[in-house]
């Protein structure tokens, strides 16, 4: 995020759950030291967290309930290439049927060339 924030600019809030015990601390330094402030939903209300819950439920449907991972590195490899297929390939009906990176994919040659 860090990255987005220097392309985009750092967002005067951050809306998250109230994360995992032994990270949130760390999170909560992280949105500060940005200079962000933190928007934290209710526990136990999911449809204040509306995309996150969309996602995690379409994952855990789609991949997670069909696979059973191996090793770590098989996790990766067939997680990544999930990711890829939603977000360049599946459409969405919220984009109008479109996948999410239509409009970010540019090929190589159309790129602006930087001098």
């Amino acid at each position: 995020m860090t990255d987005l924030f220097i392309v985009r600019d750092v967002p005067a809030y951050i809306r998250s759950d109230n994360g995992p015990e032994f990270i949130a601390e760390a999170v909560r330094n992280w949105i500060k030291a940005v200079g962000a402030k933190t928007a934290y939903i209710e526990p136990g209300s999911p449809w204040e967290n509306g995309y996150c819950e969309s996602f995690n439920g379409r994952m855990r449907d789609e991949l997670l309930n069909g696979e059973i991972f191996y090793s770590l590195r098989e996790a990766q490899i067939i997680i990544e290439r999930w990711k890829n297929h939603y977000n360049t390939k599946q459409p969405h009906s919220a984009l109008g049927y479109r996948p999410p990176a239509t409009g970010a994919i540019v090929p190589i040659d159309q790129r602006p060339v930087m001098h």
